[in-house]
């Protein structure tokens, strides 16, 4: 299940060290707020176990309501 929200931690956090899983999941290992943490991280996760698919993604902030696809009101 894909959160709504992230928390405020989560927000300060950013960059996360993802394993995947069978069946399209996903794992968070780790949060980092910046991504020379999380590359030296996941060097450290490559030597350690080096037949487990690790990857760094940005986890930003979903947005509510974008406006690039609301439809225009129209004027009367």
């Amino acid at each position: 299940m894909i959160p709504i929200q992230l928390t405020y931690r989560e927000r300060l956090q950013p960059w996360c060290v993802v394993r995947h899983l069978p069946n399209l999941q996903r794992l968070t290992v780790a949060r980092f707020s910046r991504r020379n943490d999380a590359e030296a991280y996941l060097i450290a996760l490559r030597r350690l176990m080096p037949s487990v698919n690790h990857i760094i993604i940005f986890s930003s902030v979903p947005i509510a309501s974008d406006k690039r696809n609301r439809v225009p009101a129209t004027c009367n």
